[in-house]
């Protein structure tokens, strides 16, 4: 089993590096033939080309098909998977107490960092705000995305408990109410004892069946998908979309990548006072599948995987943490929605002081906290900041198109951020519990 995780490692690295040298060929490329000349035209329809979008009717777009299939295949699973880990983690700890320890443990764990985030992506938004980096103006050719509408992010509170059992399995993106069902079923079964035997069986061969297949898939697929997903990103997106809010993308990559490395090593010395090398080695294709996927959901496999077998956390302390994680603990898309709000607030002339970074701050934890774990997800949420500070205007709507069209890197960055929080966290729980095997963490 080791010797299969090394050499997806290593498959997976080769891919990463092989999407980046081609993804920017295919810049080069795309920028000496022109955006709009016919080579580049059928290049795009051939290969890369969105064939479910406007204009791509008649497209055969390779890379873009193998690349949806890849994610499909993982989202396939995502609502069983969460249902029944959670439920049997929940039956495996009988211990009314113990369980009761472990969910304020993991929710602690999950609000400490995020205001550390928070606080680090606020500090970050002020001094360029203050330093006026962020004063400039966006050209009147960015197409202004329609149809978004702001809402209460208190919102999601309601959308935890579903009305109808059938809706919440049938809605990737409603994975709160997943985790709900399957915590309510798990505590249930716990108070009903020996009454319930045939249906935890029964969960348990689902949950068998579900890491078999995704085991699989990962595994034969992963690299592939990887190498497939990063050289679209780079030939869909061109330079061009870089060049206009190059300030935006370089800070905020910076403030999440000293979070990402710094950040979390921080909080593991300081919460478990373990050594934090061997969790960033082994930790680090979940975060560079994190990074391809641009989705904590697809993720969510490779993350429990490597969790538990190189990590050493229980297996009921995993598969608790990181679902739940994957919907509550976004902190890498609470330090690109504040970051990315002071950009839009400051582009488009509104004062901002810090108490309109503390509002920022607030509305970025509480909305962070009900994106779906899918990809493109905290751009939109972050029209709900921006119309709850009524950051409005023409130019504010103008540079949040812009942000929609240039944050695709980030957000593979920011997903890389959420799924190694969630993975940080079960250590953190595992060894309190005393139910972390040091000696595999430290191998």
């Amino acid at each position: 089993m080791k010797k299969n995780t090394h050499t997806l490692a290593v498959k997976m690295s080769i891919a990463l590096v092989l999407g980046i040298v081609t993804g920017f060929l295919c810049i080069l490329l795309r920028e000496k033939l022109g955006v709009g000349s016919s080579s580049w035209k059928m290049i795009n329809t051939f290969l890369f080309q969105d064939i479910s979008a406007k204009g791509g009717e008649k497209s055969l777009g390779i890379f873009y098909i193998i690349g949806q299939l890849f994610i499909n295949s993982l989202q396939l699973v995502i609502i069983p998977m969460v249902y029944t880990s959670i439920t049997l983690a929940i039956c495996h700890i009988s211990d009314a107490r113990k369980l009761g320890r472990i969910s304020y443990k993991t929710l602690g764990f999950f609000l400490v960092s995020s205001i550390f985030a928070l606080i680090l992506a606020g500090v970050v938004g002020m001094a360029l705000n203050v330093s006026g980096a962020f004063n400039i103006s966006i050209e009147s050719g960015v197409n202004v995305v329609s149809g978004k509408t702001g809402s209460n992010p208190l919102l999601m509170i309601m959308q935890i408990v579903p009305s109808n059992i059938f809706s919440a399995f049938s809605n990737n993106g409603g994975v709160l109410a997943a985790v709900f069902l399957a915590v309510s079923t798990g505590l249930c079964i716990n108070s009903l004892g020996e009454k319930v035997k045939y249906f935890k069986e029964l969960l348990q061969e689902i949950n068998d069946i579900v890491i078999k297949f995704l085991t699989f898939v990962i595994n034969k697929f992963g690299p592939i998908a990887i190498f497939v997903l990063l050289t679209r990103t780079f030939a869909a997106y061109g330079i061009e979309h870089l060049k206009p809010a190059f300030i935006y993308v370089i800070s905020t990559t910076i403030t999440l990548l000293l979070f990402l490395i710094v950040g979390y090593s921080l909080l593991i010395v300081v919460s478990t006072r373990l050594n934090p090398l061997p969790f960033i080695r082994k930790a680090a294709k979940v975060a560079l599948f994190g990074f391809s996927t641009s989705s904590s959901a697809a993720t969510l496999p490779l993350n429990k995987k490597t969790t538990v077998e190189e990590l050493g956390v229980s297996e009921d302390i995993a598969s608790f943490v990181l679902p739940l994680g994957m919907t509550t603990n976004m902190n890498g898309t609470a330090i690109m929605q504040v970051i990315a709000a002071v950009f839009v607030a400051s582009t488009a002339g509104y004062t901002i002081g810090l108490s309109n970074i503390f509002i920022i701050g607030i509305l970025a934890l509480i909305a962070s906290v009900g994106t779906p774990a899918a990809p493109g997800a905290g751009a939109i949420v972050l029209f709900t900041i921006l119309s709850g500070l009524g950051y409005v205007n023409d130019t504010a709507i103008l540079t949040y198109s812009l942000i929609l069209a240039i944050n695709r890197p980030i957000e593979m960055l920011v997903t890389s951020l959420n799924v190694i929080g969630d993975s940080a966290a079960s250590i953190y729980v595992a060894k309190s519990e005393h139910m972390l095997n040091e000696e595999v963490y430290h191998k």
